[in-house]
């Protein structure tokens, strides 16, 4: 059995990482799942939430995302996100300015793709302050 799989994490600003990794926990649209060699082929949508990254039997890396789409194959997983965040640069004042500014995006929206997309930040915003608190 193969020890490890190829993860590839990448924003629209650049591929942010291209490692072996033992595991990787990944948060799905229908929930958090996990990421093993060999894993049968998947497709999905991600919901605002940590990617934990393990290696050594723990935790290596934690990223905030806020969105995306992650593709699996039996040798890797690839995760394509909107926007990731270090864990360790994710801060409570971070997260309340996000809010605000979403907030905001929702008073100025016009038409109902901008509604969409501010609720869309709105709740991704929320679940980031939840994260800045410890509380995922």
């Amino acid at each position: 059995m193969a020890d490890t799989l190829k993860l590839e994490l990448v924003s629209p600003e650049r591929l942010l990482l291209s490692e072996q990794v033992e595991m990787v926990l990944v948060p799905g649209s229908e929930g958090v799942f996990g990421v093993l060699p060999l894993h049968a082929p998947t497709l999905s949508t991600l919901r605002a939430g940590f990617v934990d990254v393990y290696q050594g039997g723990s935790v290596k890396e934690r990223f905030f995302v806020t969105g995306g789409f992650a593709e699996v194959t039996p040798a890797s997983c690839t995760v394509l996100v909107d926007e990731a965040i270090p864990q360790a640069t994710l801060t409570a004042a971070y997260a309340a300015e996000r809010l605000a500014k979403a907030k905001t995006l929702a008073d100025q929206a016009g038409g109902e793709e901008d509604r969409r997309k501010a609720a869309a930040a709105i709740s991704a915003a929320e679940v980031m302050a939840q994260a800045a608190a410890g509380q995922l």
